[in-house]
């Protein structure tokens, strides 16, 4: 399996002022290459709905790509290559070529991504012209690539680069036995220099191709976003939530002001702007922190297969429509209370966190699984009911069980039952929602004479949701009753 290792750096003087030139000649490569390829289309381009009159021929060419591009490389190395805006001499032989190459592949990977999409099928935005703050690494692979030694204590470890030299890294966690380095990335951030280690090692675990899902050996888990509450699941526990961004909000806002007050160019505005990307840095540091220990708890449980909610995060944290009175006066459209509902979906970071779920659970021969969420918030999860019709109800109690039931959990559970193929048909009836197929909802015919697999999984997976329901030893759920 191969993964991602990252330490800081700690280059000497001469090292940093060459990575930056490095850095200031891959950026420009990079827009050059990007402006080759808009230049193309502008050129070569017809319009559907529209036809000019009046058009210029165009110097017929290819259309470029990354082999097309990677063939200018020798030519440009062989003298100085001028930025045209500031007259700027940029000497391209003095980064390795596997670096330059691989400034190529990230271009046509973000023209793919424009034109085609990714793997899933999702498309990217049109690419964007790299300023520096934007541009901030560089990939280096190769025969020139190599750990090369350790020092005395053990607390830092010594990488050999290319045209750069030996590059010194603090080693805050070992280096796993029988890992081999495949590809080394050098970052640029606001504290200072890291490098990013691809590894490659047999002895980790992969997961298994065939699947073999059961009531025990899976998990389901909902996305709360309630209060203090971050992670439900199916077990019936409740995982904190962190909100870095909420408890660092008044400190960012007080550097933000003050950057804002100063001139634009002045060394002062740079000094706050260097400390404002330090507490963006910051609390991106803790929510990830957050998001490992929290998948490695999940994880720790011991199940093989664990299912989350496809969200679309995009459209839970979108603006409200505009609405407009028929003089067109824009009337309230809740948008000041939806600004922070979005404000707790972004600091959330669910899709980054399901992420490393994925990550940890590969690493541990485990998988996780994206499945559609669905009415599985207002379903009762043993007896096919819409029963949380309103957010605002958060517990319900069963008469016919004498049994509190969590809204969380019970979302948690029926997550896991659409894992299994085990949750019904939703069908839609002049516009409420009706359950079709039920495997659990035997209130209109008794055990005499229902089915064989209604029986079967009302013996099985119904005792089996009632007892997590009432195994639960959480006071908090129950002491307000």
């Amino acid at each position: 399996m191969k993964y991602t290792y990252q330490y800081q750096a700690l280059p000497t003087t001469e090292q940093k002022l060459e990575s930056n030139l490095w850095l200031r000649i891959c950026q420009y490569w990079y827009n050059r290459q990007l402006g080759d390829r808009f230049d193309w289309w502008e050129c070569n381009r017809s319009y559907v709905n529209a036809c000019p009159l009046i058009c210029h021929l165009p110097e017929l060419r290819d259309n470029p790509n990354y082999y097309s591009q990677k063939k200018y490389l020798p030519e440009i190395k062989t003298d100085l290559a001028t930025v045209g805006w500031s007259l700027e001499l940029l000497d391209f032989s003095r980064v390795p070529a596997n670096t330059l190459q691989e400034v190529c592949k990230r271009v046509d990977k973000a023209f793919d991504r424009f034109l085609a999409g990714d793997s899933k099928g999702k498309r990217s935005g049109k690419p964007r012209f790299k300023s520096a703050d934007r541009f901030r690494s560089m990939v280096f692979e190769g025969a020139g690539v190599e750990l090369h030694s350790c020092s005395l204590g053990g607390k830092y470890i010594f990488v050999k680069m290319p045209k750069l030299g030996l590059l010194k890294v603090r080693l805050h966690r070992p280096i796993p036995d029988g890992a081999i380095l495949k590809q080394v990335q050098l970052i640029k951030k606001a504290d200072g220099w890291y490098v990013n280690l691809r590894l490659d090692d047999s002895t980790v675990p992969t997961a298994p191709d065939g699947l073999d899902l059961g009531w025990d050996n899976s998990l389901g888990m909902d996305a709360v976003l309630h209060e203090d509450d971050y992670i439900a699941t199916s077990d019936g526990e409740k995982l904190p939530s962190l909100k870095s961004f909420r408890r660092s909000e008044k400190r960012l806002a007080k550097v933000s002001n003050r950057k804002s007050a100063k001139k634009k160019g002045s060394r002062p505005r740079r000094k706050l702007a260097k400390r404002e990307a330090r507490e963006h840095q910051r609390i991106a540091r803790a929510r990830r922190d957050h998001a490992f220990k929290t998948a490695h708890k999940i994880v720790r449980t011991g199940k093989t297969v664990f299912f989350y909610e496809n969200l679309n995060l995009k459209g839970l944290s979108k603006r409200n429509g505009a609405k407009q009175d028929e003089q067109g006066k824009y009337l309230p459209n809740g948008q000041s209370a939806k600004s922070g509902l979005n404000k707790s979906w972004n600091d959330a970071a669910f899709g980054q966190f399901f992420t490393i779920l994925e990550y940890i659970a590969a690493k541990a021969g485990a998988v996780a699984i994206e499945v559609n969420p669905a009415y599985t918030s207002q379903l009762l999860s043993y007896r096919d009911e819409f029963i949380f019709t309103d957010c605002s109800i958060r517990e319900y109690w069963d008469e016919v069980e004498n049994l509190w039931v969590d809204r969380d959990i019970n979302a948690a559970i029926n997550i896991k039952r659409v894992g299994l193929d085990e949750f019904p048909t939703i069908n839609r009836r002049r516009g409420n929602a009706v359950v079709g197929r039920s495997t659990t909802n035997i209130a209109s015919a008794t055990k005499e004479n229902a089915t064989n697999k209604v029986k079967a999984w009302w013996d099985s997976t119904s005792k089996e949701v009632l007892s997590t329901l009432r195994s639960l030893e959480k006071p908090t759920l129950y002491a307000k009753h």
